[in-house]
């Protein structure tokens, strides 16, 4: 595994633990979900963005906005 292939599954992690931490209801799995399911992690994905060097609360910011929104900020 590259190393920005664990960059990127860390920030997967680390969003769906902020995620359940602002929304206690949450459980694991629909974090994951959430996450998984979003623009914001397709963005992620993608080497170009550069988003995986990113600080997780950073990243975080764009998948609430998405979230919230219903579309990437």
């Amino acid at each position: 595994m590259s190393i920005q292939e664990q960059m990127k599954l860390d920030m997967t992690k680390n969003l769906a633990v902020l995620l359940m931490d602002a929304h206690p209801d949450l459980t694991m799995e629909q974090a994951l979900s959430a996450v998984l399911n979003s623009d914001t992690y397709l963005r992620l994905q993608n080497d170009n963005t550069h988003l995986y060097y990113q600080s997780p609360r950073y990243v975080y910011d764009f998948l609430e906005k998405e979230l919230t929104a219903g579309k990437m900020g």
